[in-house]
């Protein structure tokens, strides 16, 4: 596996491909968003046809985009989507018009606080139509006539969605979620795609315990296409996490999911602590990304959610300035690195029996001491093995023993094995 470093800049460079691609939550862009996706691993992707029910949702027409533009009374565009894809209201009806500006101006969306920025908006359920622009550039426009025109579509087709399965030991399932609607937004969601990407490389390399699912969806309805066409197996999800704004430079955040004490939870809290890095867990709320969905109450996954900086915490969320300056290399190799340390401890994190609980059991004829000659943590490494001696009760998992113990995971780990080697317990 490349360095965390390399990965990083490998990272950025995927992230760097998908930016000027206009996405939504269906359409040609979210297909050329996973036909770049399956170069880095190979996709399975769904295509479901417009009015399908999922749930209690039932899938949309698909919307594609090929022009739109506002240009003034000689020909100049003033705002034009050629130069990004945020510039036209997402799911736009085609408009071929001309009109004066006070009129246009019902149809224009600009944030007067920051007049520099162009917002994302979207209209998905509502036909509109629509332009977002800086605030600054509206004010510049004179009195007059405008030329306006939005060249889409809004037909019968598919919303499409893609997986990737790593094969685990066992046919049980992590699945790793994250939203592949949004357009030229650099950390909302480029970083989480580009970091479930190089993930879901990293375990490839390794044989995981688990079975990991990565779902690559449009946000919200996507997620419920994909729980309605996997209800009937959804019992084999045993944890999951959605990846969102990974790449900007701010501390890390797990929020729990909706349980509160699902393993994932337990696990992505003790990794975070032990690592030492600034960070925060918050408790899970019904709205933010798809863990919402997820952790709706008649499935009730175990999926928490990873990100930086969180949902709408920051000023540049869902404007033109989470562009390709607002993410970092080393943010989104610090993102990967902790999904990579969590799903370690997930992996490894068993529950055993102590087939000789009468009792300590004699370590050192079983060469289980001899072993630990030379080590500089023996002391903890002795202490570890007690530790797992006296847990495995079939109740306590190793990430109790640790949390219990003081001792670090990958220790209690270690002697888990080395005592499982000698036949003194079992999973």
């Amino acid at each position: 596996m490349a360095p965390v470093s390399t990965s990083g800049e490998k990272m950025y460079e995927l992230v760097e491909r998908l930016y000027p691609l206009c996405r939504s939550i269906t359409g040609d862009g979210v297909r050329a968003t996973l036909s770049i996706v399956d170069e880095y691993i190979p996709l399975q992707v769904h295509e479901v046809p417009t009015g399908t029910q999922v749930l209690d949702w039932t899938v949309p027409q698909e919307w594609n985009i090929r022009d739109a533009y506002i240009a003034d009374a000689d020909g100049n565009r003033v705002v034009d989507f050629a130069a990004s894809s945020l510039h036209v209201l997402g799911y736009s009806v085609p408009v071929s018009t001309t009109m004066p500006l006070a009129e246009l101006r019902e149809h224009l969306h600009t944030l007067p606080d920051r007049p520099a920025w162009v917002p994302y908006r979207t209209s998905y359920y509502k036909p509109e139509w629509g332009f977002c622009l800086a605030q600054e550039t509206l004010d510049a426009l004179p009195d007059g006539d405008y030329e306006v025109r939005i060249d889409s579509t809004l037909a019968d087709g598919h919303l499409t969605y893609a997986e990737h399965v790593v094969p685990g030991q066992v046919p049980d399932e992590v699945i790793v979620s994250c939203h592949v609607c949004h357009p030229s937004l650099a950390n909302d969601n480029l970083a989480g795609i580009a970091v479930a990407t190089f993930l879901a490389r990293a375990l490839a390399e390794t044989t995981p315990y688990y079975t990991y699912r990565f779902v690559f969806a449009p946000g919200t309805i996507g997620a419920i296409t994909w729980l309605a066409r996997n209800a009937e197996r959804i019992d084999r999800v045993k944890h999951g996490v959605v990846l969102a704004c990974a790449g900007d430079r701010g501390d890390l955040t797990y929020k729990r999911s909706r349980r509160g004490d699902a393993e994932i939870d337990r696990v992505m809290r003790h990794v975070l602590a032990a690592s030492e890095r600034p960070h925060r867990v918050t408790e899970f709320t019904p709205y933010g990304y798809d863990e919402r969905q997820y952790c709706s109450p008649g499935f009730d996954l175990g999926v928490g959610s990873l990100t930086r900086t969180p949902y709408a915490g920051y000023p540049e969320y869902h404007t033109s300035a989470d562009n390709l300056d607002f993410v970092s290399p080393e943010a989104m190799a610090d993102t990967l690195a902790v999904c990579r340390e969590a799903f370690a401890v997930l992996d490894r994190n068993r529950r055993y029996v102590n087939l000789s609980p009468y009792g300590e059991p004699q370590l050192g004829r079983r060469g289980l001491y001899d072993a630990l000659g030379g080590r500089s943590d023996t002391k903890q490494a002795q202490m570890a093995m007690l530790w797992v001696l006296n847990l495995s009760d079939g109740e306590h998992s190793l990430l109790d023993v640790a949390e219990r113990s003081g001792l670090s995971f990958d220790t209690v780990a270690g002697a888990a094995d080395a005592l499982r080697g000698a036949g003194l317990i079992k999973a």
